[in-house]
């Protein structure tokens, strides 16, 4: 069979194989760059894992530490807001400088409850100690008690 190719034909097809090398060169780029950027990704994922694997760690040692210690005298501070319970601190001075995040003055400056009940405070902080006998804790100033009438 005889096949009679054209010069049009010839330019054609040489037209089509640039066009075909420049479209594999593209996509060898692209796939070096893919490249690049998983090994960058592979890369911060295993940061990203010993950094997990580090908090985990000491995560675990703090529990350790902390279920090795003594409840006895542990204090905690609870934050109410008008009288009902908001938050619970570890210290007084937690609990009051996250109320200045709720609208509190930094400067305020707390007076004693005394008798009154909570809920007429907006921000009142209650302190609880652990009571070892009961496996509990309990307000670490418990309210004087009151003297009762005379029986009849």
């Amino acid at each position: 069979m005889i096949r009679i190719v054209t010069r049009s034909r010839i330019t054609q097809l040489e037209e089509d194989a640039l066009a075909a090398n420049a479209h594999a060169e593209r996509a060898e780029a692209a796939t070096s760059e893919v490249g690049e950027i998983l090994g960058r990704a592979m890369e911060e994922l295993s940061a990203a894992q010993q950094e997990l694997l580090l908090k985990d760690i000491e995560i675990r040692r703090l529990r350790e530490d902390m279920e090795g210690e003594s409840m006895e005298g542990r204090t905690l501070t609870v934050l109410l807001h008008h009288g009902e319970p908001h938050t619970i601190y570890a210290s007084r001075a937690d609990a009051r400088a996250d109320t200045a995040t709720h609208g509190m003055p930094a400067d305020h400056v707390w007076q004693p409850c005394g008798e009154r009940p909570a809920a007429a405070f907006t921000w009142r902080c209650e302190a609880f100690i652990y009571n070892a006998a009961s496996n509990g804790f309990r307000r670490l100033h418990m309210p004087a008690p009151k003297t009762l009438g005379e029986a009849a």
